[in-house]
């Protein structure tokens, strides 16, 4: 609370106030308002924490939210990935089924065209066979039946019978012998025998006798020998294939197949040779260069580090070496320097040493001058003049209050720098 002065006199002298009491009063105000300003500044502090913490809390919430959202936009958009991997291996699995079903139904009707063209043919032959077979029957028997005829024998009219049926009865046996997996070669001689023996009949009647004449012979002759040539083709190429024989064709095409891997292989075998061969190359190319390092390397050493070339020699003759490796080499080193690093020596690791300590001390020294940051923070002891005015607020010599925090700390520098003034002021203070 603070006095207010009055104007006028008490018992006819000026009225005299305290300047304690004043200081106090001015005091106690301060203090009042320095506190109301601090509970001010507090519950605003508070406020703005709370405005903060409520903003922080709210943006975390909508950050969280966000999180949520984009994980669900994720999760369905890896569901969505997974559904259209699923549908699209589903369809290509399907399209892969209808190609195979497909590719079957082609394959499956062309053996079936295959088989029905090999049917048809095999059917055609079987029943043209037997039609020029029986087309040289009825063209050889009526020349034997003329070359036979005698009306005073006339039994031989059964002669042409039994020399035609004779090649016909053994076709018919090698047609069972191809049928149930029999030799078939004995009826074959047979048929060849029966046909020559009616075609020579044929051939001898028709130059013989009048009646036949010669090209009648002749192509009785041709007659008696095609029907049973081409029925036995006919038979020839059934047992050929009931018994697995390849044909012709298929031989030359697993010839052909045979000569085509043998020259992949012989291929492969001559590409594998010339891999080889750049590969043991390359190998020994790599070889001389290293061995060309390596002595280079040797020569180098045992011309710039005699001492330690010897020891290392020693060292790679007892290990049973047949060169100085960079390990023996670097065992050598230690023994001879006492380095482990190569390279370094006493008198460099000396010069490193003078460094390091030269960099230590210009690094740790104080800064002077008008950059230094030590001046700035070291509190210099000088008299007050009494005269000078007081520098500090106009607040009746009350200081003001402080908090810490409020001052910056002192830098290492700056507290040594005050430790040495302050023992040369102390020193300085017991000489005087």
């Amino acid at each position: 609370m603070t006095a207010v002065p009055v104007e006028k006199k008490i018992n006819g002298h000026e009225p005299r106030f305290d300047p304690r009491a004043l200081a106090e009063a001015e005091a106690i105000r301060t203090r009042a308002a320095a506190e109301a300003e601090c509970a001010r500044i507090k519950a605003q502090g508070e406020a703005d924490a709370a405005r903060t913490l409520a903003a922080e809390q709210a943006e975390e919430l909508r950050l969280a939210n966000e999180r949520k959202r984009m994980r669900l936009e994720k999760d369905q958009a890896d569901h969505d990935a997974y559904l259209a991997k699923k549908a699209a291996e589903a369809a290509k699995a399907k399209a892969d089924g209808e190609r195979t079903k497909k590719a079957e139904a082609e394959q499956a009707e062309r053996d079936a065209q295959a088989a029905a063209e090999q049917e048809r043919s095999e059917r055609y032959w079987k029943w043209g066979a037997r039609a020029i077979y029986a087309v040289g029957l009825l063209i050889a028997a009526p020349v034997q039946f003329l070359d036979f005829w005698d009306p005073h024998r006339k039994f031989l009219i059964a002669a042409p019978a039994l020399l035609e049926g004779f090649a016909l009865v053994l076709a018919c046996g090698a047609a069972w012998a191809v049928a149930h997996r029999r030799d078939v070669l004995p009826y074959r001689i047979g048929i060849m025998l029966g046909a020559a023996i009616a075609a020579t009949i044929n051939l001898r009647g028709g130059m013989t006798n009048p009646d036949i004449g010669f090209n009648a012979g002749l192509i009785g002759a041709i007659a008696s020998l095609g029907g049973p040539i081409v029925l036995m083709a006919y038979e020839h190429g059934i047992a050929q294939k009931a018994d697995g024989i390849p044909s012709w064709r298929e031989k030359r095409a697993v010839d052909r197949a045979k000569a085509e891997a043998d020259a992949a292989r012989e291929k492969a075998r001559a590409e594998k040779k010339a891999a080889e061969e750049k590969a043991a190359a390359e190998k020994a190319e790599q070889q001389r260069r290293v061995e060309e390092e390596q002595k280079r390397k040797d020569a180098d050493r045992k011309s710039g580090h005699e001492q330690v070339w010897k020891i290392a020699e020693a060292m790679r003759s007892a290990r049973g070496s047949a060169v100085v490796t960079e390990q023996i080499w670097a065992d050598a080193w230690y023994r001879v320097t006492g380095s482990k690093v190569v390279g370094i020596t006493p008198e460099i690791e000396e010069l490193t040493q003078s460094a390091q300590w030269r960099m230590k001390a210009v690094a740790d020294a104080p800064i002077k001058g008008p950059l230094s940051l030590v001046d700035s923070q070291i509190k210099r002891h000088q008299k007050r003049d009494p005269e000078a005015p007081d520098g500090r607020r106009n607040n009746g010599g009350t200081p003001p209050v402080r908090r810490a925090g409020d001052t910056q700390p002192y830098s290492e520098g700056a507290r040594r720098q005050i430790g040495r003034e302050t023992a040369a002021r102390k020193a300085e203070e017991k000489s005087e």
